[in-house]
């Protein structure tokens, strides 16, 4: 997961200051997962990178839907790019539906219900697998919009 970050992030660095720090974010949400997965104590125990990691989870999907995808539709929208915003209507339900169980990862954490190793070990592996399928998810809506619009705008 963390080197699809790294790619990401070499494909579009520059590209766009806005996707460039939320792909450093993504990097940091990825890089805070990997420490609490891979932390030889119960994630529980390790109460601190639980609380980062949730911080971090709540930032990434926030600057998603209330910033970079805004931009990405708007972008779409300038350039009259229909095929983008096709995309998009057919990517981001799934993208909601992940955000949703990220919000309800972060809720049950707050609410002191992470006490359970166990089940946390299992959310967290299933949070996994959901953000790394938002990743590639996310990919693909700024390879889709900024390299159709990026070589528009160099045309004109």
């Amino acid at each position: 997961m963390l080197e699809s970050c790294r790619n990401a992030q070499e494909r579009w660095g520059g590209v766009h200051q806005l996707i460039d720090r939320w792909l450093g974010e993504r990097r940091e949400l990825v890089q805070a997962y990997t420490d609490l997965t891979r932390a030889s104590q119960a994630p529980t125990v390790n109460g601190e990178a639980l609380e980062n990691f949730c911080e971090l989870l709540l930032d990434y999907v926030s600057a998603g839907h209330f910033e970079v995808y805004e931009q990405l539709t708007s972008e779409a929208r300038a350039f009259n790019d229909s095929r983008g915003l096709e995309l998009a209507q057919q990517i981001y339900p799934r993208i909601q539906a992940i955000t949703e169980v990220a919000l309800t990862f972060n809720d049950h954490c707050d609410n002191g219900d992470c006490r359970d190793s166990v089940s946390l070990v299992a959310e967290l592996n299933s949070l996994g697998q959901l953000l790394h399928e938002r990743f590639e998810l996310e990919d693909c809506l700024i390879e889709v919009l900024h390299n159709a619009h990026q070589e528009q705008a160099e045309a004109l």
